[in-house]
């Protein structure tokens, strides 16, 4: 989630429509400037013990990121707490019970993508490795209840925390309990954005089968797969789900804003400190009418901040957000980006793509995404077989997207060789979380801590 050091007091009074638009037409840029954008979280653990370590215990999370200054980060503080750390490689913050997230610097290509993850693993390892803290590459806690785990001090989380008990069943095990790799990515125009956006979020549940990792819930399976993206469908409806219109013909900058003015507020940002909106209007704030606000109208950061609170399967703000993947491996959070890089920023391959689903209606797309969860790739697909089926087809149009790229590295190896983790699973037919099952049924002997030898 957004981290954020500095109030939008002083930005312009949004006067116009335009300036609701304008984040999405800023985001435009010709081909030779599109970037890769990635971002992946992981589970923070004390060795000893296998707990979640608190903020400002010793060694604790508040230290750990301190501890990064020696590797050139610098810290971000909110009402005197360090909550994030900036740095060359961009931007290392907290999720709501202390997953720790490397939001990565835009990059342009997959070598230097994979590069980033493995500076930053290292150094957090290193980091790690003083203060007997452990990192796991999974979608959700395997055994922790949502009591066992701390909350990090920033004003958003309270208001969420507060907040989402009353819009669905599952928010709370979103926050505290999952984890994710998400990827961003640019378009060109408006028109490439839809493209993209819509090829993306038909094609977003074979990534969350392909990701599948988080089958355990309080030390013992939970029926699904990715029980991560089980939690989203009882989140809250508002601001999660499959988004219809984005498939309509005349789907653009537009009709995102439409919606995300629908969207209720979490909060108001001023003088460091988050007042609580949850569940009010963005448009009786346009009208200067939100009522812990009376008479004042909202700042062009305040729609930025409101644009990163709704969470559907794909989120456009200046760019592209992937977001049906689960925490996983270096391999994966490596293999995320060249999955979506070869579908979408390849013409041919894009085009491809978009001819695989641009038949199946919204009722089949809803169908797929709600049983993908349990199923992975044996998920029936519209029109007959099953994800992995499909899977074979989309990810050899990634690898000639990627070829197409020709993005070297030293050695003369272009970008396809990320793929090779999902080859392996879609040809196997086992999804990460299927592996896991495994050996917690087989050699675990059903013992969950067991899991904590598979971290990165």
């Amino acid at each position: 989630m957004s981290t954020r050091d500095t109030s939008a007091k002083q930005d312009p009074v949004i006067e116009s429509r335009d300036q609701l638009v304008a984040p999405m037409q800023a985001g435009e840029k010709p081909k030779n400037e599109w970037r890769i954008g990635t971002e992946h979280e992981k589970l923070v653990y004390k060795t000893a013990d296998f707990r979640a370590p608190s903020h400002e215990e010793p060694c604790g999370i508040q230290d750990l990121l301190l501890a990064l200054r020696e590797f050139g980060w610098q810290p971000i503080e909110e009402n005197g707490k360090v909550i994030a750390m900036g740095g060359p490689d961009g931007t290392v913050s907290l999720e709501p019970a202390g997953q720790l997230e490397l939001s990565g610097a835009p990059l342009e290509n997959l070598h230097e993508t994979c590069a980033e993850t493995g500076r930053h693993l290292e150094q957090v390892k290193a980091i790690g490795e003083k203060c007997g803290v452990g990192f796991l590459g999974l979608g959700m806690w395997p055994d922790k209840t949502r009591e066992e785990l701390p909350i990090m001090p920033k004003g958003r989380y309270g208001i969420m925390l507060r907040h989402m008990p009353t819009v669905g069943n599952l928010g709370l095990d979103m926050m505290l309990r999952t984890c994710t790799i998400q990827v961003n990515l640019d378009y060109s125009s408006e028109q490439d954005m839809a493209k993209k956006f819509r090829t993306s979020l038909a094609l977003q549940p074979l990534a969350t089968a392909l990701f599948a990792n988080s089958p355990f819930t309080e030390g013992k399976p939970n029926g699904f797969l990715s029980y991560r993206s089980h939690i989203w469908s009882d989140t809250d409806p508002h601001r999660t789900g499959m988004l219809p219109f984005v498939f309509d013909d005349d789907f653009g900058y537009e009709r995102y804003v439409d919606y995300m003015l629908d969207v209720p507020m979490y909060f108001v940002f001023r003088d460091g400190k988050y007042i609580d909106a949850a569940g009010h209007s963005f448009r009786d704030f346009l009208k200067g009418e939100l009522a812990v606000l009376p008479g004042e109208k909202p700042r062009e950061g305040d729609w930025w901040d409101h644009l990163s609170t709704a969470f559907p399967e794909v989120r456009l703000k200046s760019f592209l957000e992937m977001r049906g993947a689960d925490g996983g491996p270096w391999s994966r959070i490596c293999a995320l980006p060249a999955f979506w890089v070869g579908l979408l920023y390849d013409q041919s391959a894009l085009d491809a793509s978009w001819d695989l689903v641009k038949h199946w209606t919204m009722e089949e797309r809803e169908e797929l995404r709600n049983t993908v969860p349990k199923l992975g790739l044996d998920a029936a697909i519209p029109g007959g077989g099953t994800l992995q089926d499909l899977g074979k087809e989309v990810l050899a149009i990634a690898r000639g997207g990627l070829s197409a790229r020709a993005r070297l590295n030293t050695g003369g190896d272009n970008e396809t060789g990320f793929l090779e983790t999902l080859d392996e699973i879609v040809a196997s037919g086992k999804v990460p979380a299927q592996r896991l099952l495994d050996k917690f049924h087989g050699e675990w002997n059903g013992d969950i801590k067991r899991v904590y030898k598979y971290s990165f």
